[in-house]
C-alpha cells in the first residue's frame, strides 16, 4: 500500500477513535472510517479529544495545535485553552545517534568541539533536543540538535494536511470561510522555518541587536563555529522563570518592576523595531539577579510590516474614534478572508464593543477583554486576521497575563498607550498622507491608462459570439469621453480623500495640528493648483475625427 494512503488511514482511524469522526469526513477521509469507531467519544468534551487526537498523531498535528492555540480570531476560548496544554515531548534520541550527527555537521565529535558534552540531554522535543555543553573558554552553552529524520516525516505530513485542508473548503463552508487552505499553507512555512537553526540563530542576533542599548533586557549569545541548520549553539542562560512568584520573592526581585519592563520590551518590539518574540511563555524568560529578563528560544517570531503597521494604525484610529462604523470597517478591511457580512449586525456587534472602553483613556482599559471581545466578533462573522497580527495579540494577551500574575495592579494599557496614540496619528501625518496620495495617484493613473484599451478588448471579444449592432469605431468618441471623465473623476476623488484626511486629522489631535499648519497648508495650496490646473486642461472637449 502507498506510504500516504496507509497514513490517512492511521489519521482516519486516530481521529474516529477519540470521536472525531465528522472531522475526518469532512477531510475526505469517510473511506477509512471505521463505521462503530464515529460515535466512540470516551473523553469528556470535543477540545480534549480533539488534543488527544493532535498528540497521538505526531510532531506535525502537535505543532498544528500549537499554532491553533494562538489563533483566538478562529478558534472558541475552550479550545484555545486546550490547545495550549499540548506537550511537544518526545522520547530522547540515544547519545550515539546525537554524537554522530554532531560530527557529521560540524566535522569533529563533541570532545573535540567542547570542553565538555553531556549525554543526557537537558530536554526533548518532537522536533530536536538540548544537550549542556561548555566551550574551550569555559562559557556554558546549550548544544540543540535537531532529530534525524524529522525533516521528511514532517515534509510528508505537511503535504497531507494541505491535501486535508483543499478537501475540507470543498466540502464544509466553515473551512471554506476560514479559510483553511490559507492557515494550512502558512502554518507550512511556519513550520518548516523552524526546522532550520540557522534562521532561529539570526533571529537572536537581531533582537540582541535590538536591545543591545537595553541593559534590563538580554538575549544570549550565538556560537557561529558550532552552528549550522541542524545543531545551534546557544549561550546557556540561569535564572528564576518568570512564573516562579515564590523563588522570585526569595531573591528580592521586585515583580512590579519584571512586569513592566516586560511590557516595555513587547511595546518596543511592536511599535519600534517590528520584530517580536512570538511565543513569551514562561519556559522562555528568565529572571536574573537586578530584575534582568533574559530570552531564550527565537524559533517563533513575528514581524510587522508596513502593510501591517498600516492595519494596526486604522485598527487604533478607528477604535479611538467610537465610531461604530469604523470600527466594523476597519475589521472587515484588516481580515484576509471575504466571506459574506452582515454589516447590520457587525455594526450592532462593533457598538457594543466600543461600549467596554468608550469614555476611559487606555490606560484604564484592561486589554485582555477588549482584544477577546474583537477577536469574538470576528470569529462569529468568519473574518480572519492576517497570520502576524493574530501572532501579535496572542504576545500581548500573554504579556498581559504575565504581568498580572506578577503584580495584580499590573495595567499595561498605561505602558502601550504614548506608542498606540503616537501609531493612530502616524496614520494621518503629512509623509503618511503624501505617501497614499501618491499612491492613489498612480494607481488611479493606471487604471485610466487601461481602462479604454479594456473597454476596445472586450468590444472586440464580443464579435465572435454576441450580436453586436455598434461597430467598435462608433464607440471612439465615447471610450475617449470615459477616459477624460475618469481621469477627472480619479483627481476629485484624490482631492476629497486628501481633504477627508486632513478633517479627521484635525478632530483626531487639533493641539499636534497647530505645529503643521504651515507644511499643510503649503501642500493644500500647491495640491489645490496643481489639481485645478489639470481639471481645466482635461476639460477640453478632444475633437472627432469621423472615418474619411
Amino acid at each position: 500500500m502507498n506510504t500516504q494512503l496507509e497514513r490517512f488511514a492511521q489519521i482516519a482511524e486516530i481521529l474516529a477513535r477519540h470521536g472525531l469522526g465528522f472531522l475526518a469526513g469532512s477531510m475526505g477521509l469517510e473511506r477509512w472510517l471505521p463505521g462503530q469507531a464515529m460515535l466512540s467519544a470516551k473523553e469528556p468534551t470535543t477540545p480534549v479529544r480533539l488534543r488527544l487526537a493532535l498528540e497521538e498523531l505526531g510532531p506535525t498535528f502537535i505543532k498544528l495545535g500549537q499554532l491553533l492555540s494562538t489563533r483566538s480570531d478562529i478558534m472558541p476560548a475552550a479550545y484555545l485553552s486546550e490547545l495550549s496544554k499540548l506537550q511537544d515531548g518526545a522520547p530522547p534520541v540515544s547519545a550515539a545517534e546525537i554524537r554522530s550527527l554532531i560530527h557529521q555537521e560540524l566535522g569533529a565529535t563533541p570532545e573535540q568541539l567542547f570542553a565538555s558534552f553531556d549525554d543526557k540531554p537537558l530536554a526533548s522535543a518532537s522536533i530536536g533536543q538540548a544537550h549542556a555543553a561548555t566551550m574551550t573558554d569555559g562559557t556554558e552553552v546549550v548544544v540543540k540538535v535537531r532529530r534525524p529524520g524529522i525533516v521528511s516525516r514532517i515534509d510528508e505530513d505537511l503535504e497531507i494536511l494541505q491535501n486535508l485542508a483543499a478537501h475540507a473548503s470543498r466540502r464544509w463552508e466553515a473551512a471554506a470561510d476560514y479559510n483553511v487552505t490559507g492557515i494550512a499553507t502558512e502554518f507550512a512555512d511556519t513550520l518548516r522555518a523552524e526546522l532550520d537553526y540557522l534562521r532561529e540563530g539570526r533571529n537572536a542576533e537581531r533582537f540582541a541587536e535590538n536591545f543591545a542599548s537595553i541593559p534590563d533586557i538580554y538575549v544570549p549569545t550565538i556560537f557561529w563555529a558550532t552552528t549550522t541548520s541542524r545543531v545551534l549553539t546557544m549561550e546557556r542562560i540561569r535564572g528564576i522563570k518568570v512564573d516562579q512568584i515564590a523563588a522570585l520573592d526569595s531573591a528580592g526581585i521586585d515583580r512590579g518592576q519584571v512586569a513592566a519592563r516586560a511590557a516595555r520590551a513587547a511595546a518596543k518590539m511592536i511599535f519600534e523595531d517590528g520584530l517580536f518574540h512570538a511565543d513569551p511563555h514562561p519556559g522562555n524568560l528568565f529572571i536574573q539577579p537586578g530584575g534582568r529578563i533574559a530570552l531564550i528560544d527565537f524559533g517563533m517570531v513575528g514581524e510587522i510590516n508596513e502593510k501591517l503597521r498600516g492595519q494596526l494604525g486604522t485598527l487604533l484610529f478607528a477604535f479611538t474614534s467610537n465610531d461604530p462604523d469604523k470600527v466594523s470597517s476597519a475589521l472587515r478591511t484588516i481580515s484576509v478572508t471575504r466571506p459574506a457580512v452582515d454589516s447590520d449586525v457587525l455594526r450592532r456587534d462593533a457598538a457594543r464593543f466600543i461600549q467596554l472602553y468608550e469614555g476611559h483613556a487606555l490606560r484604564e482599559v484592561e486589554i485582555a477583554p477588549l482584544i477577546t471581545q474583537m477577536l469574538a466578533i470576528l470569529r462569529n462573522h468568519h473574518l480572519q486576521l492576517p497570520r502576524e497580527m493574530a501572532m501579535l495579540l496572542k504576545m500581548v494577551l500573554m504579556t498581559e497575563g504575565m504581568g498580572v500574575r506578577l503584580n495584580p495592579e499590573f495595567n499595561l494599557g498605561e505602558i502601550l498607550r504614548p506608542y498606540a496614540k503616537a501609531l493612530a496619528q502616524d496614520r494621518f501625518s503629512p509623509r503618511n498622507l503624501a505617501e497614499r496620495l501618491g499612491k492613489a495617484g498612480w494607481e488611479a493613473a493606471e487604471l485610466g491608462m487601461i481602462l479604454p484599451e479594456k473597454l476596445r478588448t472586450l468590444i472586440e471579444n464580443m464579435d465572435g459570439g454576441v450580436e453586436v449592432h455598434l461597430r467598435a469605431e462608433e464607440l471612439e468618441p465615447l471610450v475617449g469621453r470615459v477616459e477624460r471623465i475618469g481621469n477627472r473623476l480619479v483627481a476629485g476623488m484624490i482631492a476629497a480623500a486628501f481633504i477627508r484626511g486632513i478633517g479627521e486629522l484635525t478632530a483626531a489631535d487639533r493641539e499636534r495640528l497647530r505645529t503643521w499648519q504651515n507644511p499643510l497648508l503649503g501642500a493644500g495650496l500647491g495640491a489645490a493648483g496643481s489639481l485645478g490646473a489639470y481639471l481645466a486642461w482635461t476639460s477640453r472637449r478632444k475633437k472627432y475625427k469621423g472615418p474619411r
